[in-house]
């Protein structure tokens, strides 16, 4: 699985409940820098285009979650446990989440909310796959940086299957993970060569 990042302009409040909602939003058509490039290669940025994330988002059944830094052993909320609702729209996929004063207790819920507080949590990352060729002919698109912005190749994804949102405190784009997206140029050009990636290193 991939991930993206964004700051997700998050809020926590407090309802009269008791329990906490969390809301956020993913902005669309931001470039991200995944990777400057090093000493002699060339910068890599990615493009999340409007309604990427649709095709699993439209469809309530199917179950999408917020985690603690992609893991799913330290969830927050699900659809299917009610506690998540999502909304797509041109600019930006937005969530809101219940945390229950249950959850609240929970040890790692506590750590996350003390995190959070401290701002040290500000960041929002999608965990998606690029659905396969045969169902969606061009999912994704790389094309080369106007020369006069710089030298970087852009990934633009246009269709992705989402299976999570994570808050987490900073991007990280181990280098298996940027190799593991697909760096060739659209219609010929140059090719970025892709080393080997075992599946397990593939993402968390």
């Amino acid at each position: 699985m991939l991930a993206a990042f964004d700051s997700g302009g998050l809020e926590l409040r407090k309802r009269a409940s008791g329990a906490m909602a969390l809301r956020g939003r993913f902005p669309y058509n931001k470039a991200a820098v995944l990777s400057d490039g090093g000493r002699t290669g060339r910068p890599r940025k990615e493009v999340i285009a409007s309604r990427a994330f649709g095709y699993r988002v439209e469809i309530p059944t199917e179950d999408i979650h917020l985690l603690i830094g992609h893991s799913y052993d330290r969830p927050l909320a699900s659809r299917g446990a009610g506690t998540l609702s999502l909304r797509d729209a041109d600019d930006a996929l937005t969530f809101e989440a219940e945390i229950s004063e249950e959850m609240q207790a929970v040890s790692y819920v506590r750590d996350f909310l003390a995190a959070f507080e401290a701002g040290l949590i500000r960041g929002l990352s999608p965990g998606f796959r690029i659905p396969p060729e045969r169902a969606v002919p061009k999912a994704e698109d790389v094309t080369e940086e106007d020369p006069s912005e710089g030298m970087a190749l852009i990934r633009t994804i246009f269709a992705a299957l989402l299976y999570e949102l994570s808050l987490v405190t900073r991007p990280a784009y181990p280098e298996t993970e940027v190799e593991a997206r697909s760096w060739e140029v659209s219609g010929g050009g140059v090719v970025i060569p892709r080393k080997p990636v075992h599946a397990v290193a593939r993402w968390r």
